[in-house]
């Protein structure tokens, strides 16, 4: 299946990618490399998921915070794309922020909700490495975000 079948199995709709906030841009190519930048946790019309995971935010809530962000990545891909998410060849690498208490070591599996969805979506080509860490704050008290680097042909 492409990840276009595998999106409509899902039951995901993509939507245009948000504009930068501030002096960046939502993604550059080098070569066959894509980076997106962060994207935060937002609800699936936009606003953003604020919270803190080990006081407000479960991680079953976490983890569903970084499915939805897994979903904005994925419309931003699909730009950086040209419109053609089958150029993807590899998620290579995912860096999340998880905004917790001091005690909160659960990173690992909030991240999960991102992590899944690409290894459904993009089958062996979405398995990735990556780096899942607490941060003190996000902006505009995000519980989390992501920013990853994928390989497209």
């Amino acid at each position: 299946m492409s990840a276009y079948e595998k999106l409509k199995a899902l039951n995901i709709t993509l939507k245009a990618p948000a504009a930068p906030v501030a002096a960046y841009v939502m993604h550059v190519q080098t070569g066959n490399l894509v980076f997106l930048s962060g994207h935060l946790a937002r609800t699936a019309d936009g606003a953003v998921i604020v919270g803190q995971l080990g006081k407000d935010v479960s991680v079953e809530q976490g983890q569903q915070a970084t499915r939805q962000i897994a979903i904005d990545l994925i419309g931003t891909l699909q730009e950086a794309c040209g419109g053609d998410l089958n150029r993807v060849t590899r998620i290579v690498k995912l860096t999340s922020l998880v905004n917790s208490t001091p005690a909160f070591t659960d990173h690992h599996l909030v991240t999960n909700g991102a992590s899944a969805l690409f290894g459904e979506v993009f089958g062996e080509a979405g398995k990735h490495a990556r780096a899942a860490f607490g941060v003190a704050q996000i902006p505009l008290g995000a519980c989390a975000e992501i920013d990853m680097v994928v390989e497209i042909a």
